[in-house]
């Protein structure tokens, strides 16, 4: 019982920051069911897949309803997630689980490093709006409402192939780590393609949902996937995905970095440094 109070509670952390940051939860319950409750990381793997559905399940309505995720760039981009996803998931028997926490690891404080290059950037936030190329044949450009700066904002995008290399890095990551690869899809839109922070972050929290889903029936099928453990961590996760999506919106896009940055880093070191056999 008090364990799976233990993972109501962790899923609703996770949900609430996965989907404030569009990283999805199993960027923060992959590392705490393995590091702190000693869960074979390849059960951790396939709880976290469940979890990332849940939280873009949670969080993807309540930004529909306010406009927030860019539909077409996420319906173009997800061909090239879904197809990593599945090669990812196809490769992951194939590797030691200390090579899985190294790779995790780095993946966390590469993460980490975008963010806080943008942290410190003098420029500030920027809204990119010419529409030029793929932009203007796909009709990506859109527009949102910012509640935390009171006012429309119209944006556009450039660099969309580079965008689609990331974006197929992030599915072939989700397939391997069941993490979501929130981050890798965040890093592409947002640092690659110059989308403003918020519809990222909502963007890639619908996108995760779909990279997960295509993964999870090969982790369901060898066993990886503990209906004891993903049951109360989808739970928890689906109801702190929902609070998240609302105070994403309210939120100043140098908070949300702030926020991402001090997590990511501390969940990357600590990964990195398992797969070398150090403890901390």
């Amino acid at each position: 019982m008090n364990s799976m109070l233990l993972l109501l509670v962790m899923g609703v952390g996770a949900g609430i920051l996965g989907a404030i940051l569009g990283i999805g939860g199993g960027m923060i319950i992959t590392p705490v069911l393995t590091i702190m409750m000693g869960l074979d990381i390849k059960y951790a793997i396939g709880a976290s897949i469940i979890s990332v559905i849940a939280t873009s399940s949670g969080s993807t309505i309540a930004y529909l309803k306010d406009d927030m995720l860019n539909l077409r760039v996420a319906m173009f981009l997800e061909i090239a997630t879904t197809v990593g996803a599945i090669m990812g998931a196809l490769l992951v028997g194939m590797f030691s689980s200390n090579f899985l926490y190294v790779l995790f690891g780095f993946f966390l404080l590469y993460s980490s490093y975008n963010m806080l290059r943008k942290l410190f950037d003098k420029k500030g936030e920027s809204v990119y709006t010419q529409d030029e190329g793929l932009v203007k044949k796909f009709k990506l450009a859109s527009t949102y409402y910012d509640k935390s700066e009171q006012k429309q904002v119209d944006y556009s995008m450039k660099n969309v192939p580079g965008g689609f290399v990331m974006m197929w890095a992030a599915g072939l990551a989700s397939g391997l780590l069941g993490i979501g690869s929130g981050a890798f899809k965040v890093i592409a839109m947002d640092t690659i393609m110059k989308m403003p922070l918020k519809p990222s972050s909502a963007t890639s929290n619908l996108m995760m949902g779909v990279t997960a889903a295509a993964s999870a029936t090969v982790y369901f099928f060898n066993g990886s996937i503990r209906p004891d453990i993903a049951g109360p961590l989808a739970i928890g996760v689906l109801a702190g995905a929902t609070i998240g999506a609302r105070l994403m919106q309210v939120l100043k896009p140098r908070v949300i970095r702030m926020i991402f940055v001090p997590i990511i880093l501390y969940m990357g070191l600590q990964m990195a440094l398992k797969g070398f056999g150090v403890n901390i």
